[in-house]
């Protein structure tokens, strides 16, 4: 009798064991199949490697890259909540204040993203030229020092005037909670910033190309840092931007430090896992060029990031439309350097005129700039005002959620 008891015992634990193993299992593909946040310095540096290797072995032919291409692109719509896109509703331009520069204009500019979300900054023409002329779009990072701002900083101002002048129309615009977002009470950290962030940037192009005299087959965007995440997101998921230049911002083991970057599960989820490399590497076959430094994360370009991009380049023939410049002895910002090897390329693809911002030796020349004061490049002021149907930060609904 003693042994059919333990027998009966040791039975009935192995079903509890079983049991709680199946029911562990089952709560683990529960919490496995939830969209996963991939934030900051979200793996080292020897796990990013392994992680690309391992993503590597999935496209060993173009169409093979191409499928995963359009996994990790839906992905990101998916996990950004804009899979479908919300409609697109009229962008009712605001413009006014135009000052006329040496070379260039520079004016406020506004329109709506969705019904009262305005998208704020300030739209930089060629004064020379008959057109239709090339756009570039300029998103900045998080530079929020009084001195150093926004759109509103000295090497911003320097960028757009520049491009101007050798032709192209430049569109600099605010992120969410700066410049007049901020004026109106608005926080970075506002809900889903990237969703919002990124939906802005996918109506800046409609936005710039319903502009008269704009070639809207010749679109390029660059910004630097969390500027450089909105480039290569947006480059990533719309199709029109045909030349990029994302800005010490790319990089195999950093997935953004702030929410509107990396904030909503565009990274990993049941369906997909990919990291910035990968999606800066949606840009194939169009032209990209990967500016980068010594002093943050973005390195490893030369060894890492840069040669995995290329060989997916590879993969459509394409290999001489990415590049790179590694400032090694350089930190995190879009300076001189930067800025003139982002001229380079960008003339090289969009057909813009680098002689009129080169000096008689060859160097680039942008003492013709004039830095507008901050309080003149608001759109919104005593004289402008806000309009009244404008979505308030107190509101308890807004038109992305």
């Amino acid at each position: 009798m003693k042994s059919k008891i333990q027998t009966w015992v040791t039975c009935i634990g192995s079903l509890v064991i079983a049991g709680s193993a199946i029911v562990v299992g089952i709560a683990q593909a529960a919490e496995d199949d939830k969209p996963q946040l991939c934030q900051g310095n979200y793996q080292t540096e020897e796990q990013a490697k392994e992680q690309l290797a391992k993503f590597a072995k999935c496209y060993t032919g173009l169409d093979a890259w191409k499928a995963r291409a359009e996994n990790i692109r839906q992905g990101i719509l998916r996990g950004a909540e804009l899979l479908p896109f919300p409609e697109k509703t009229p962008l009712n331009p605001i413009m006014h204040s135009r000052r006329d520069c040496d070379g260039y204009t520079v004016e406020n500019a506004a329109f709506e993203s969705m019904p009262g979300v305005f998208v704020t900054g300030n739209l930089y023409r060629p004064r020379a030229g008959k057109g239709p002329f090339p756009a570039v779009l300029c998103p900045h990072g998080h530079w929020s020092s009084a001195s150093d701002y926004g759109r509103f900083r000295p090497d911003m101002q320097k960028r757009c005037a520049a491009l101007a002048r050798m032709g192209a129309v430049v569109f600099a615009y605010d992120m969410v909670g700066y410049g007049d977002w901020k004026n109106a009470g608005w926080s970075h950290g506002v809900r889903k910033a990237l969703k919002l962030q990124t939906w802005n940037s996918i109506r800046a192009v409609d936005f710039i190309t319903s502009l008269e005299n704009v070639d809207d087959k010749r679109i390029g965007v660059t910004g630097a840092s969390g500027g450089g995440t909105q480039t290569f997101l947006l480059t990533a998921v719309d199709d029109r931007i045909t030349v990029s230049v994302p800005t010490v911002m790319v990089s195999a083991h950093f997935f953004g430090g702030c929410n509107c970057e990396s904030g909503m599960p565009i990274h990993k989820s049941a369906g997909h896992e990919t990291n910035n490399v990968e999606i800066a590497a949606l840009a194939a076959p169009r032209p990209m060029l990967l500016i980068s430094d010594g002093q943050d994360w973005t390195k490893n370009t030369p060894n890492v990031e840069y040669p995995h991009i290329r060989s997916i380049y590879e993969l459509y023939g394409a290999a001489d439309n990415v590049e790179y410049v590694h400032l090694a002895d350089e930190g995190h910002d879009y300076g001189y350097s930067k800025r003139i090897a982002a001229y380079d390329f960008l003339a090289k693809h969009l057909g813009l005129s680098l002689n009129r911002v080169n000096k008689p030796d060859g160097t680039f020349d942008e003492s013709f700039v004039t830095i507008q004061k901050q309080e003149d490049l608001y759109v919104f002021n005593d004289e402008h005002p806000r309009p009244a149907h404008a979505v308030n930060p107190d509101a308890e609904h807004f038109p992305w959620d």
